[in-house]
């Protein structure tokens, strides 16, 4: 496409729809509906250029004249108590449903390493000797020691919030940094994995893994899945980069963003959760099987959530993304 002939042929139509929005709301029938028809050309036009002939001051100008038309032709829509309740009970149940193969295999996988580094610990002294050193070792694992009273040690409110500030942190990076070719995920979640399996190993091989998992299930249940899913998408994302799939690469991207910024304030909500779990039941003076049965509850209370309403929502189109009429038109790709 010769980029000096098509800004020639339709700058008259960009000037004219320019004039238009100036005049804001003192335009005529007539007007209104030629505000529209240069609104839908110009968006065409703008992806023309945006593939054929990107150049970037053109780019900008009509992708600034774009948005004052739509938001003209529009109007401005403002967040309502209907879209939280729509995002809590379809948007954010099914983006968690639809990546459901992702994040699956991530709990999975990071379940058995946990096991095997746990065993591979608990097993050899002189791995554990490279932890740390024996009187170290003791005061972590021995009863009353600092596994047990790590969860009492503050008061049980500001505990929770901190906890769950450092979970929603660790979340959120996650899905953020997932486009970065997945690297950054792969050792957050390596970390958290890591100190999980130095737990398990340590106390194993004190022979107090049965208090560790007494202590640890309650919340990390639901914690622990809370951070899968948030590695599982930024997996996805990252993959995203690697393979668009039918779409464009750009395009691709900002439908998977879109659906991990929901997440991330969805996921914050399940950390708020496993936070109050981990601040007042974890350490409470419940019976070892109370406590983690109420943790199991909260964790297949998730999954029912996930699996009923998101599967309903997913099966019914919503994929966590804002509605279609909000999203930027694109062109259509060859399959």
């Amino acid at each position: 496409m010769d980029l000096d002939v098509f800004v020639n042929t339709h700058r008259i139509e960009w000037d004219r729809l320019g004039h238009l929005l100036h005049r804001g709301r003192k335009l005529t029938g007539a007007e209104a509906d030629e505000l529209v028809d240069l609104y839908q050309r110009t968006a065409t036009h703008l992806s023309l250029i945006q593939s054929s002939a990107p150049d970037p001051l053109l780019t900008a100008r009509l992708t600034q004249l774009v948005a004052r038309a739509r938001s003209t032709v529009t109007g401005t829509r403002r967040a309502s108590w209907r879209d939280a309740v729509h995002f809590l009970t379809a948007g954010f149940p099914a983006a968690v449903y639809r990546s459901r193969h992702w994040w699956i295999p991530t709990a999975v996988l990071s379940a058995l390493l946990a096991a095997l580094m746990g065993w591979w610990i608990g097993t050899h002294p002189e791995v554990q000797a490279a932890i740390a050193a024996p009187e170290d070792l003791r005061r972590l694992t021995s009863p009353g020691g600092e596994y047990e009273t790590y969860y009492s040690s503050h008061p049980a409110a500001s505990f929770a919030a901190q906890v769950w500030t450092n979970n929603a942190q660790a979340a959120a990076m996650c899905l953020v940094l997932g486009a970065f070719l997945c690297v950054p995920v792969i050792w957050i979640l390596f970390v958290n994995v890591l100190n999980l399996a130095v737990g398990i190993g340590l106390m194993s091989s004190a022979g107090r893994l049965d208090t560790f998992l007494g202590l640890i299930l309650p919340h990390g249940l639901l914690e622990l899945t809370a951070v899968f899913v948030a590695a599982g998408t930024g997996l996805r994302l990252g993959w995203t980069v690697i393979d668009p799939g039918p779409h464009t690469r750009r395009t691709a991207l900002a439908q998977q963003g879109r659906a991990a910024v929901g997440m991330a304030i969805g996921l914050a909500l399940v950390l708020f959760v496993s936070g109050v779990i981990e601040g007042f039941v974890t350490p409470s003076g419940l019976p070892t099987w109370a406590r983690i049965a109420i943790g199991i509850a909260a964790e297949l209370g998730f999954l029912a959530y996930v699996y009923i309403l998101g599967g309903r929502a997913a099966r019914a189109g919503d994929a966590g993304d804002i509605a279609a009429g909000e999203r930027s038109a694109e062109l259509p790709v060859a399959a």
